[in-house]
């Protein structure tokens, strides 16, 4: 069975990301209603700590050196938290922005799945390559003002380059963004943006 992973990254189930997401899966249930959705929620589902054994297998990893039963362990958590996104035919990531980046939680996914010999291996003469084979991602961000105007206009969003970066360094460059901004201030702009944001991931959703 075909399966979209949803990764959620808000700990708030009625957050703006959170929203635009049911949107949009209302709308990929309808044109696909024989997938499977896999959600993963980041907030409720244990990630291990990037601590100890498993940094300690991420380098023995790089020097070609046999695991302990300890990094054994802790890479094969890794794993299978690489597995469960590589084996999905679409991704849908919603998330908050938080200080201009991202949830901690979603950079300690990132941190635990980029593993060198699971998702990225090193070639001397070709520095470093990707393992994973690309597939259509979309990304939710919301946040708090809008980067293109108002109150943030000039501020940096550091949350979009970097996930684009990081899925590409894996092999992932089908990515798109709907930005849902601002979700804080006046009503008007709110709701005006929230709008535009839905009616697009609507029209992403039949196509996905």
């Amino acid at each position: 069975m075909a399966k979209l992973l949803h990764l959620s990254c808000s700990p708030r189930p009625d957050s703006e990301s959170s929203a635009g997401a049911r949107v949009f899966l209302d709308g990929f249930r309808q044109t696909r209603p024989d997938w499977d959705i896999d959600v993963m929620d980041l907030w409720r589902e244990r990630l291990p700590e990037f601590i100890g054994p498993i940094v300690e297998a991420k380098y023995a990893r790089m020097k070609a050196q046999a695991f302990d039963d300890a990094q054994r362990h802790s890479f094969a958590e890794a794993e299978r938290i690489a597995l469960r996104f590589s084996l999905a035919d679409r991704v849908l990531i919603s998330t908050p922005m938080w200080n201009f980046g991202l949830p901690y939680k979603l950079k300690q996914w990132f941190d635990i799945v980029i593993q060198p010999g699971l998702t990225f291996r090193f070639d001397p003469a070709q520095g470093y390559l990707p393992l994973l084979k690309d597939r259509p991602t979309l990304v939710i961000l919301a946040s708090g003002g809008d980067f293109a105007t108002g109150m943030n206009r000039g501020r940096i969003d550091m949350a979009t380059p970097y996930l684009r970066e990081a899925l590409r360094f894996i092999g992932v460059s089908d990515v798109r963004f709907v930005p849902i901004g601002p979700t804080t201030g006046p009503a008007e702009p709110i709701r005006v943006a929230r709008e535009a944001a839905y009616r697009q991931l609507g029209q992403i959703a039949t196509r996905f």
